[in-house]
């Protein structure tokens, strides 16, 4: 493989493995090509067995998103990062966020600092799927982000942490929704946050 053939194959993709793009070649091949790509500054690292072409080879601009949903399978962006992607906050979120029901890890890449967070397997649901050009993320909803935030913060039940959260665009909420997903979750610490929050949401409480 040339250069000019993996511009053909990945000027489209925000990040690719090199099983990816082997185009009939030997693995291990590929896997030195795209070493010496990376030390003359062609091609970009993100990750362990994860690249993407550098500018301005590459012609999407890179979505973080993406990359976290694509270089760890069973994975959803959530928490803040899915909050702020729907407007629920106001305040820019320094990383991506993610839920797997693997380990914990987080990952430091060339365009920002990627976190796994382990969630049991009740409460892998309620993202939808969002096209990024030829890629794709898995985003959670609204609701469910906002429960994935509840459920691995310690002491979300509290109403000082709820009011804390300074949530806006609360009119796409829908509340009973989010109570039938907590109680999916089989946790009644967050059914009992998802009621409180219902309540601070229903009064404007909590509102920006």
């Amino acid at each position: 493989m040339d250069f000019e053939q993996l511009v053909t194959i990945a000027a489209d993709l925000h990040c690719f493995s090199p099983g990816m793009v082997t185009a009939g070649e030997k693995l291990d091949q590929v896997r030195v090509q795209l070493s010496r790509w990376v030390r003359t500054g062609r091609v970009i690292r993100i990750h362990k067995g994860w690249y993407t072409l550098r500018e301005p080879y590459r012609r999407v601009r890179i979505d973080l998103h993406v990359i976290a949903c694509t270089i760890k399978a069973g994975t959803y962006v959530s928490l803040e990062s899915a909050l702020e992607f729907h407007g629920v906050i106001p305040e820019y979120v320094p990383e991506t966020t993610c839920v797997t029901t693997g380990r914990p890890v987080t990952v430091h890449t060339p365009f920002g600092r990627i976190r796994y967070r382990h969630s049991k397997d009740d409460g892998f649901f309620g993202y939808s799927r969002h096209e990024a050009g030829v890629q794709h993320a898995h985003i959670a909803t609204p609701e469910k982000a906002l429960l994935d935030l509840l459920y691995l913060t310690p002491g979300s039940e509290d109403a000082a942490y709820l009011s804390e959260l300074r949530l806006q665009n609360m009119e796409q909420f829908d509340l009973d929704e989010m109570r039938r997903m907590a109680e999916r979750f089989r946790s009644p610490r967050l059914v009992r946050s998802a009621l409180l929050l219902g309540e601070l949401i229903g009064t404007g409480e909590i509102w920006v």
